[in-house]
């Protein structure tokens, strides 16, 4: 997703969002943030066990939390969360990171968290993810030790720019076309309304 569409609308302001992160600083950015896109109902935690206590007791709708709170646990949070068996087990995460290398990509990935957003946070940024985790329709797996969101993007193909894993992944670029492209006057009356006569 590069940019948000003009038409797509999403209503944050009956979610219930909780801000995980051990800087004061970025949670009021983040709570800041959150509130310009709608949400009204954030609950912020600088510690795990504070985080831990709320979500036994209450439901979420997302999550948003730096990895490196509690010196590094954030990963294991994740994945005991999707572990549980709780009302929250899942509940779309995001990982909120100031150092993102490719391994922390992969373990926030094998954890079942839903993306990693760098920080500082761009707004648009995080509004693109928090978008497509609200309209994604991926089941949730069971598979070996992962649970979480499928990982598998199938009906989405292959990234930008990439040839695709899949057999059946179309390769990029597709090629010259098999035909002459149609011209200005057939394009106007494809599209051109014509009257049907009864």
């Amino acid at each position: 997703m590069s940019k948000i569409e003009p038409d797509a609308r999403i209503n944050l302001s009956k979610a219930i969002v909780i801000i995980i992160d051990a800087s004061q600083h970025s949670l009021d950015v983040t709570a800041q943030i959150l509130k310009g896109f709608g949400v009204a109902t954030m609950h912020r935690f600088s510690t795990l066990d504070e985080a831990n206590k709320y979500l036994r007791q209450r439901q979420a709708d997302m999550i948003l939390i730096d990895p490196s709170v509690d010196h590094g646990a954030g990963y294991d949070f994740v994945n005991e969360l999707r572990h549980s068996g709780t009302q929250n087990a899942f509940v779309p995460v995001i990982l909120v990171s100031g150092h993102v290398h490719p391994s922390d990509v992969a373990r926030a990935r094998n954890t079942g968290s839903n993306f990693v957003v760098t920080k500082p946070l761009a707004p648009t940024v995080l509004l693109q993810r928090v978008m497509w985790v609200a309209k994604d329709k991926r089941p949730f797996v069971e598979a070996g030790a992962y649970i979480g969101p499928d990982r598998r993007f199938k009906f989405e193909g292959p990234p930008i720019g990439s040839d695709g894993r899949r057999r059946d992944d179309l390769k990029t670029p597709l090629g010259d076309a098999n035909e002459a492209n149609l011209s200005i006057d057939e394009l106007d009356a494809l599209i051109k309304p014509q009257r049907v006569a009864l």
